[in-house]
């Protein structure tokens, strides 16, 4: 079974992020970047399927610039076996995404598809669902567990009422959610093998797809800056504040 893992290069999630002066975008000059937590998931849960001998071969792909070879490296030392970047000028919208994704899955045929449920620049929780549809492959989004039974992949999904266990059809597509595993990290001699895998380029214009935005941001601004809260010295002086100046109790 083949595995493909997309994967996206984010600002890492330590980094407190500060908008460019113009507020034209989020200023990404000598920042951290790092795969996407959720997407690292995806690649754990890959790799665990391999170890367990469900799977014969990981893939990841990105869409990005070359500088996005770091994160596919990255993904490679943490198990997979070779990595494809879909280069591209510029950062793609969901969409757009699922349309390059849709022609690598045609291109490398794969028995699952796992991908984080969202990325935690944008936090869009879109791309998973599209490529589903534009595949028409069964999908199951929100995993917190994920079980191979023959042909079937049997997923239990985190939904607002609690837990849904289902069973799709294979190939399907996966969405991670937080709970599905905890990443492991690289070690230093898989850092030195994931050097001499294969990672593979391909442009997107060449894919004869239409990727221009459908959206356009307007600006990009720092929330409003909460006041400083207030220090009591008794329970009868909170309470006394609660009922005079907050006006929440009576």
């Amino acid at each position: 079974m083949k595995i493909l893992v997309p994967v996206k290069r984010v600002v890492d999630y330590n980094v407190k992020v500060r908008p460019l002066s113009d507020n034209s975008n989020v200023d990404l000059n000598n920042v951290k970047m790092s795969v996407n937590p959720f997407c690292e998931i995806a690649v754990e849960e890959a790799v665990r399927l391999k170890e367990s001998g469900q799977a014969t071969e990981v893939v990841v792909v990105t869409v990005g610039g070359d500088e996005s070879q770091e994160q596919l490296r990255a993904c490679l030392a943490l198990g997979a076996d070779r990595a494809i970047l879909a280069q591209s000028e510029g950062l793609l919208e969901p969409l757009a995404i699922a349309k390059v994704l849709t022609k690598i899955v045609e291109s490398e045929n794969p028995n699952l598809v796992i991908l984080g449920k969202q990325a935690i620049d944008g936090d869009n929780n879109q791309t998973g669902q599209m490529l589903a549809a534009m595949l028409d492959m069964p999908q199951a989004t929100f995993a917190s567990e994920l079980k191979i039974e023959g042909d079937n992949a049997v997923v239990t999904r985190e939904i607002d009422g609690g837990l849904q266990t289902i069973s799709v059809n294979l190939p399907a597509i996966v969405t991670t959610d937080l709970r599905l595993n905890e990443p492991r990290y690289a070690s230093l001699p898989n850092i030195m093998q994931a050097k001499k895998k294969d990672l593979s380029v391909q442009n997107v214009s060449d894919l004869g797809i239409d990727v221009s935005d459908r959206t356009s941001i307007l600006s990009v601004e720092l929330p409003p800056t909460r006041e400083a809260g207030v220090m009591v010295d008794s329970v009868e002086e909170l309470v006394e504040k609660l009922k005079n100046e907050a006006k929440v109790i009576t």
